[in-house]
């Protein structure tokens, strides 16, 4: 794909769907891409994840947004590991925004109630899908609707990448995601964390709304940055 495509997500989005590009793969957030498509791995994925890889979509792509480019430092607020880890860390980020403490309990049901939320969206509203057309397409390169739209109704679903590009429209949030830096840099040390991609940007703007920024790490879990 050429390289002044991947500002264009019209263009993106449309070669995606008539089988003329596929999918760039990159090892980090940069320019330069591997032609070679894991097929076993997705953004933030499921699958085998012992090497991450990053694939461009939808609105990651536009560019490298400045927060992209910096080592970054924060407090590790660890969230528990029972498959919801993705949906409870952006619970706990909101509530903690806004100043709102929750409860084990609160938690979980709130994080199911965003997985719900990511069904209805995608898989029941049929309407609406136009609104999430890239979380689809990100969703359909590694199985079909149907069962994907089985799975999420499980407690036990992991999210990743479809579901962040969902829940940042519907909840109007502005959502970072980092890996630790020593994961970024292939081992060694580092206490800091890397920005590899950003959701919902667009609802800064002109409001007071704060970010919530998650740590995704290689054993596929994800935990809340403060």
């Amino acid at each position: 794909m050429a390289h002044n495509l991947l500002n264009d997500d019209s263009n993106i989005l449309k070669q995606l769907r008539d089988g003329t590009a596929k999918f760039e793969i990159v090892s980090s957030p940069v320019t330069s891409v591997v032609s070679r498509f894991n097929w076993n791995a997705r953004l933030f994925g499921i699958g085998n994840c012992s090497s991450l890889f990053f694939a461009r979509i939808g609105s990651s792509i536009g560019g490298q947004s400045p927060a992209m480019k910096k080592l970054e430092r924060f407090s590790v607020q660890k969230v528990t590991g029972d498959g919801r880890c993705l949906f409870r860390a952006l619970v706990k980020g909101m509530a903690y925004n806004k100043g709102i403490p929750l409860n084990q309990r609160e938690e979980r049901e709130n994080a199911d109630e965003l997985r719900m939320a990511v069904k209805e969206a995608i898989c029941e509203n049929v309407g609406d899908r136009k609104l999430y057309e890239e979380a689809i397409i990100a969703v359909t390169v590694d199985e079909p609707l149907q069962r994907y739209c089985k799975r999420i109704s499980r407690p036990d679903f992991w999210g990743g990448e479809s579901e962040l590009l969902v829940l940042s429209k519907l909840c109007k949030q502005p959502i970072i995601v980092y890996i630790p830096e020593h994961e970024h840099r292939g081992g060694g040390w580092g206490s800091g964390f890397i920005p590899i991609a950003e959701y919902g940007s667009e609802f800064i703007k002109g409001s007071s709304r704060k970010a919530v920024r998650l740590l995704f790490s290689g054993n596929n879990h994800y935990d809340l940055l403060l």
